[in-house]
């Protein structure tokens, strides 16, 4: 039971699952998750030739559906935020600065993770000849 308890201890205080959580776990890791589809397609498609334009045309539809979430859940992130604010009435600016910061994760991550795909892409384009 021990050794269980121990390898999960590395994940307690990880400031990248830290920032999944506080980002918004339904949008940080569904974005993760993509992530991980994406890699493995572009692999999928350095590997396997005859698949590569399937894969640039799958990889780039996710990429920008990942993008979109990002910035989904930046806008029900802002919605809620606001509506704290407006229940509370009287908000110090290093609370709302706190709110925004929280806000902005998910399109930041939205963006590595297109970026990364579109880089993915961009490479897959150049071998195809």
């Amino acid at each position: 039971m021990l050794l269980a308890l121990h390898s999960f201890i590395p994940l307690v205080g990880n400031p990248f699952i830290d920032r999944l959580n506080e980002g918004g776990p339904l949008f940080m890791y569904t974005t993760l998750f993509l992530l991980i589809v994406i890699l493995a397609l572009l692999i999928r498609g350095f590997v396997k030739p005859t698949a590569r334009d399937k894969t640039v045309t799958l990889v780039s539809s996710i990429s920008l559906f990942v993008l979109v979430w990002g910035f989904l859940g930046q806008m029900l992130g802002f919605i809620s935020a606001f509506d704290a604010v407006q229940a509370a009435g009287d908000v110090s600016p290093a609370m709302l600065a706190g709110g925004i910061k929280v806000a902005i994760l998910s399109p930041l991550f939205g963006m590595i993770v297109f970026l990364i795909a579109r880089i993915g892409i961009i490479i897959l384009n150049i071998l195809k000849k």
